[in-house]
């Protein structure tokens, strides 16, 4: 018998509304799920914001205050999508008032924010998931599949990129993004955080790291009022950026396999180019997710001059079979979502957890910390 889940929703900026889409979506994709999620309310302090929400959503009532959230009793699970320096309290505070919580990445400004939410999870017996969302293209879990199978044999070597826009502009407003105390770390807790859940779910645990980074753009303006998503102010007090544009990182496996972690948020002439290539001694998977529905596979026994096969993902690769019937029928970023929120929901129905942990939180979250130390000291770092 399918049952409602009271979810709420605690910042609603862009990644809230995503959040929220998706879960109104759940029905549609995956009637068969076990629980679905009923729109219970909405937290956000800019005034207005959350009764926006709520008219074109259906949140059943508001709140500026997400404490009100934590003591509501019509609410079972909660999405975190609110700024980084507000994980942990909220997290913690969630997890202890018995919420399941499903938080974006990379929860918190450090490892130790993270540890605290994942111990508070792990105390409350509640569920917790990750926003980690491009593991779930089904290109990456076929990729996955290849790896783990051996197809392309040992792997050797893999080159992550994630290079973005957003913050090109030297216009772009000095949110909380910039700031250190706000926002931790800059590109690598948005996009460097990402890059690293992909190399330890396509090849495993990181054992050690040595990282270089960057700012390039030192000062912006500073907003004169609310923002969300990526604003342009223009005129306004400039202020430091206090947290990097840009890092690269070499990366050592417990396998022995070797990596290169690049991600930039001030790429010009990039939009959203997150891939990577992963070589193995027989072979080799290539990812970009700008045509996401499609795996480049190298493998046989050539070895030299063997040629790339481009493979379009259909409904027995990974959830696309939830949303297409036929392959190489495109997906997009809110389907990863659609996903992501699934299997929130299953691992609070099972009781076991589907997807990204907040284990896997940590896990990035060290890796984020150990590339800052590398940075500064001009060393590698160990992860062990």
């Amino acid at each position: 018998m399918v049952s409602t889940l009271g979810v709420a929703v605690v910042g609603f900026g862009w990644m809230g509304r995503v959040h929220t889409q998706a879960y109104s979506r759940i029905r549609h994709h995956y009637p068969q799920s076990a629980r679905l999620p009923e729109l219970v309310t909405v937290a956000e302090e800019v005034p207005g914001r959350a009764e926006e929400a709520a008219a074109q959503f259906g949140f059943v009532s508001t709140t500026r205050d997400w404490r009100e959230v934590a003591a509501d009793p019509r609410v079972q699970a909660v999405s975190i999508t609110a700024p980084n320096f507000l994980h942990r309290e909220i997290g913690v505070a969630m997890a202890r008032a018995g919420k399941h919580i499903w938080i974006e990445k990379p929860v918190g400004l450090t490892a130790e924010d993270a540890g605290a939410v994942a111990d508070a999870v792990a105390k409350a017996g509640v569920q917790g998931t990750v926003g980690f969302n491009y593991r779930n293209a089904p290109a990456v879990s076929y990729a996955r599949e290849l790896i783990a199978s051996g197809e392309i044999g040992t792997v050797t070597h893999v080159r992550i990129r994630l290079f973005s826009d957003y913050a090109a502009h030297p216009e772009g407003a000095l949110t909380w993004r910039y700031e250190r105390g706000r926002g931790g770390s800059g590109v690598l807790g948005d996009l460097a955080s990402h890059g690293v859940d992909l190399a330890r779910f396509l090849l495993g645990d990181i054992a050690s790291l040595a990282a270089d980074t960057a700012v390039f753009i030192p000062e912006r303006a500073r907003p004169t009022g609310a923002t969300a998503g990526h604003t342009r102010a223009t005129g306004g007090e400039l202020g430091p950026v206090e947290n990097e544009d840009y890092v690269n990182c070499l990366l050592r496996f417990a396998s022995g396999a070797r990596g290169v972690l690049e991600a930039c948020r001030v790429s010009v002439g990039e939009q959203n180019n997150y891939g990577f290539e992963v070589h193995g001694t027989k072979g080799a998977v290539f990812w970009d997710f700008r045509r996401m529905g499609e795996l480049g596979v190298s493998r046989g026994t050539a070895y030299q001059d063997q040629p790339v096969s481009t493979v379009y993902v259909g409904p027995g690769h990974g959830e696309y079979g939830a949303f297409q019937p036929g392959s190489a029928t495109s997906m997009g970023y809110d389907d990863l979502k659609v996903i992501e929120a699934h299997h929130f929901l299953r691992s609070i129905a099972d009781g076991t957890a589907h997807g990204p942990t907040l284990e896997d939180a940590v896990r990035s979250a060290a890796a984020l910390d150990a590339m800052s130390r590398s940075a500064e000291q001009g060393c590698w770092v160990s992860l062990a």
